[in-house]
């Protein structure tokens, strides 16, 4: 079974990568900017207990779009930035269609990051943001599931090692499949574009 999940994460993890470089050659104005996973495929469900002890489940959230990032608290550069381009992304939605979207970060150093520290980080971003942890058995599953890799680097900074890992933001729609992901730097206004064009969708 592990050994199976290990094969279709690796296997989403290339396929997003070939259709990133794709959506760049053949984009079309008024199309999606993301990169675009067609036909779409069953986002793995996962559950995680939250800082105040209720269940997250990622099946619960059918009728809203998840955007899915994978980070951790002590991050210099990568995390920070994206969590505020995710932000910058939803606040520029109508309110109507901002409270379709739920963003969800999951912890990549779970030895630092307990669910009551992530989910204080994703507050700083936005109070409706929801950060999750668990132990490394429980965040190993995911992490194969989605084609996360991690890499425990040893540094000289004041926060302790660094984290490298897989920097994408992965689109869940409201169907519960994965439909897109934005590699990282894609500009706020796109991932927008993007929200509002599959949200207005019947």
């Amino acid at each position: 079974m592990f050994k199976h999940t290990l094969k279709v994460g690796l296997g989403l993890l290339l396929l997003i990568g070939v259709v990133s470089v794709l959506v760049v050659v053949f984009q079309q104005p008024g199309k999606l900017k993301g990169a675009v996973l067609d036909p779409p495929l069953p986002a793995p469900d996962f559950s995680l207990t939250r800082d105040d002890g209720t269940q997250f489940r990622l099946s619960a959230y059918r009728g809203k779009i998840v955007l899915l990032y994978f980070g951790y608290t002590s991050c210099p550069d990568v995390c920070p930035a994206t969590m505020a381009e995710l932000r910058q992304a939803r606040d520029s939605l109508d309110d109507g269609l901002a409270g379709q979207v739920q963003v969800v970060l999951v912890a990549v150093d779970p030895d630092r990051d307990t669910p009551e520290r992530i989910q204080r980080y994703a507050d700083h971003f936005d109070k409706s943001f929801i950060g999750l942890s668990g132990s490394l058995d429980e965040l190993q599953k995911i992490w194969d599931a989605y084609g996360i890799t991690r890499a425990i680097e040893e540094s000289q900074s004041a926060s302790g090692y660094l984290v490298s890992h897989t920097a994408r933001v992965y689109l869940v729609d409201k169907s519960g499949d994965l439909r897109l992901s934005f590699a990282f730097g894609t500009p706020p206004e796109d991932i927008t574009h993007d929200l509002r064009l599959l949200l207005e969708t019947p």
